[in-house]
Order: structure tokens, then C-alpha cells, then sequence
């Protein structure tokens, strides 16, 4: 189940609050077997979201890893060229 999930921070850079978040939201995903909530959960996606980030933060911190404000710095690797 965990091999698709990426990194979304680099070590030897801060912590974001959006790369938080991104971490956050794609392992309540995951978690979920949800891309995207209905309209009826929602609420309950977007609460999952808040804690884990809550508890990724704090945990960061207690590693001693710098947390900025800010968006998330991840990029997507290129695209593998098609197999031919």
C-alpha cells in the first residue's frame, strides 16, 4: 500500500506548512481509498486532514525540523518516456 507514497519534503530544507498539508491530505487518501470526498464526507475528510497535519507538525518539531508558513515546494519528477 505505501509504495506510491511520495516525499514531500527534503531533509536538508525547513518543513512547510504546505508540504504539511500535502502529506497530510495524501495520506488521508490513501487511508481512505478516497481521491475525493462526497459531498456527505467531506467534512469528516477535511477534520482527518487538519489532525494529521496537526500531529505531523508536532512531530517535526519534536525532531527539531524548522516549520515555515509557505506553499508546497514539491514538483513532480518528469514523466517516464513510454516504453517502445
Amino acid at each position: 500500500m505505501c509504495r506510491s507514497i511520495k516525499t514531500l519534503r527534503r531533509p536538508e530544507t525547513a518543513a512547510t506548512t504546505g508540504e504539511i498539508e500535502a502529506a497530510a491530505r495524501q495520506f488521508v487518501r490513501k487511508v481512505s481509498g478516497y481521491r475525493a470526498p462526497s459531498a456527505r464526507n467531506q467534512a469528516a475528510f477535511d477534520e482527518a486532514i487538519g489532525e494529521v497535519a496537526a500531529a505531523s507538525r508536532r512531530l517535526l518539531e519534536a525532531l527539531a525540523v524548522d516549520v515555515e508558513e509557505g506553499p508546497d515546494r514539491w514538483t513532480p519528477s518528469r514523466p517516464r518516456p513510454a516504453a517502445t
